[in-house]
């Protein structure tokens, strides 16, 4: 980052030469400090731009992120961003950025914007008012992160019937993928929005609601309060339901899912001090397992999985072996290849695991990360099909075989556009945030296909491993140093890598997901020879 600081305020504009036409890359971006807030100019395609600096999500410095395209993707999580106009166009996030005035005169670049958009960093897009006039009610069940993108997009493109978001939560959305990684944090400050962003909107949320239900010939959804909804467009998001094992001691009081806030901090606070076991080596276990481990939150922590080491199938043995040795560091133990047959029990609650060995393991707390399933149940007398498996599928515009029936995030088996059209479903935060989005623009009248590139992120101990890509792979090829957990692993079939997760090596992740973005993609052999060729990709 450079700094230059000859500026002048009007009110609330600020203006001033932020660095000199020679300081710019040709084609690239740069941060410059401005009115002490920090602007990212970019030269791209031969015109230049000013936006804000940091991603909305997370805040990631949007500088060390990809660009190409007239976009700028964010190097920790792939949200991507005009560089032109500053809007949001994949997600994680919400928020678009701003962006500044900019011009040249006599080889220094000048830029004129708004302190408040200078501090704040990020950019609302307006949203439309209801109008009473209009008699269009736009339904939406579930209030997750799919559910939540689609009400206010929907609002942002002009909708000004009626929006109703229902949702089972008693809160307003929040930040699902915190609940695991920070499980005592209060449930207000998760929130993506306020109540008040909901009013100002004119979005109704009904909280503490399901749908058990849903007529398509009347156009109702029938309500866990008895009453209907009617709706003239409906949007069905109502995310995945956490397994159980399905033996007997599963429901027990302290054996736990983590699917809601008062599920993490119920967890964190009954945890201090005491015997875990963690059954399952999903994301989620792990995360939990991290989480517990850490600061000595509990006495001990004991994961359970059914393979020989965490994220076996999804990751690869090394990188799996690799990051179990960074756990056991912190003092987990790891019971590899073993199953769950029961619990033992003692004064009403679980006492310990009993394993298909026929060991039975203590636990004063056992939390359950053996995936999830479609929470669909409630479409079964509905019209609205779902496949063998209780996915909903719809077509490149998330739209079911139901005319004006639309449908994402987890539960949505949709045709991914880097397989080929294949249909998949896909449990990732960034796809329902696109999702949600992408349903919108379509229950809208708009004609736009869904095209988002996958893309994962874990926080282990303060070390995030970014994903992106997908498919079945049969090869893992490693560059960089595993050891140190400095490395980028690619995910082989064939000839071809189809996925990529890196640690300490951004923004390998987010060069690859916006290579895939542009139909394109690397071969085994170019990685064989090059272990580090995704932090050198070029637009």
């Amino acid at each position: 980052m450079s700094t230059h600081s000859n500026s002048s305020c009007i009110g609330d504009l600020v203006e001033g030469v932020i660095c000199q036409e020679d300081d710019l890359p040709k084609d690239g971006m740069k941060s410059f400090e401005f009115n002490g807030e920090k602007v990212l100019v970019v030269h791209h395609n031969g015109q230049l731009s000013a936006i804000g600096s940091k991603c909305s999500h997370y805040g990631a410095p949007l500088e060390n992120g990809t660009l190409c395209e007239g976009r700028v993707r964010c190097p920790w999580h792939g949200a991507c961003f005009n560089v032109n106009t500053g809007d949001i166009e994949d997600f994680p996030g919400l928020d678009s950025i701003p962006k500044y005035d900019i011009e040249v005169t006599e080889g220094q670049v000048k830029v004129r914007a708004s302190k408040t958009l200078l501090i704040n960093g990020k950019r609302t897009k307006a949203m439309a008012k209801r109008d009473p006039n209009n008699n269009s009610s736009y339904v939406i069940i579930g209030g997750g992160g799919a559910g939540a993108s689609c009400a206010e997009t929907l609002r942002q493109e002009g909708f000004t019937g009626r929006v109703i978001l229902i949702t089972q939560e008693s809160q307003l959305p929040y930040d699902r993928p915190k609940l695991s990684k920070a499980m005592d944090i209060a449930p207000e400050k998760i929130l993506l929005r306020s109540e008040g962003f909901y009013e100002s909107g004119d979005i109704e949320v009904l909280m503490g609601v399901s749908a058990e239900g849903v007529n398509t010939e009347e156009k109702m959804v029938h309500l866990s309060t008895g009453d209907t909804v009617a709706y003239e467009k409906l949007f069905i998001a109502t995310g995945g339901k956490p397994r159980r094992l399905g033996i007997a001691g599963d429901q027990l009081p302290n054996v736990w899912v983590v699917r809601s806030p008062q599920d993490a901090n119920a967890v964190a606070a009954a945890a201090a001090q005491k015997q875990v076991v963690v059954v399952g080596t999903s994301f989620i276990g792990m995360e939990v397992a991290a989480f517990l481990s850490t600061s000595d939150r509990a006495a001990s922590v004991t994961v359970i999985g059914n393979t020989s080491v965490p994220f076996e199938n999804s990751l690869g043995h090394a990188v799996g072996q690799r990051i179990q040795e960074m756990f056991e560091e912190k003092g987990v133990k790891f019971i590899a290849n073993s199953g769950v047959v029961g619990f033992s029990e003692s004064d009403g609650k679980a006492s310990g695991v009993t394993l298909d060995s026929g060991e039975t393991v203590e636990a004063d707390v056992v939390v359950l990360g053996v995936g999830v399933v479609p929470n669909t149940e409630f479409l079964e007398a509905s019209s609205i099909p779902r496949n063998q498996r209780g996915y909903v599928p719809v077509n490149e515009h998330l739209e079911t075989s139901i005319p004006g029936v639309f449908c994402g995030g987890d539960i949505a088996s949709f045709p991914l556009f880097i397989e080929g059209g294949e249909e998949v479903s896909i449990g990732h935060w960034q796809v329902a945030l696109g999702h949600g989005h992408t349903a919108a623009l379509n229950m809208t009248g708009q004609s736009v296909p869904i095209k988002s590139v996958p893309f994962f992120w874990t926080v282990l101990y303060g070390k995030s491993l970014r994903y992106t890509g997908y498919g079945k792979y049969d090869d893992v090829i490693i560059g960089g140093d595993l050891e140190n957990l400095s490395f980028i692993a690619y995910y082989c079939c064939g000839d071809k890598v189809v996925s990529l997760a890196s640690l300490g090596k951004d923004p390998a992740a987010a060069n690859y997901a916006e290579m895939l973005q542009q139909g394109k993609s690397l071969t085994k052999q170019q990685v064989i020879d090059d272990g580090e060729i995704a932090l050198k990709l070029k637009c």
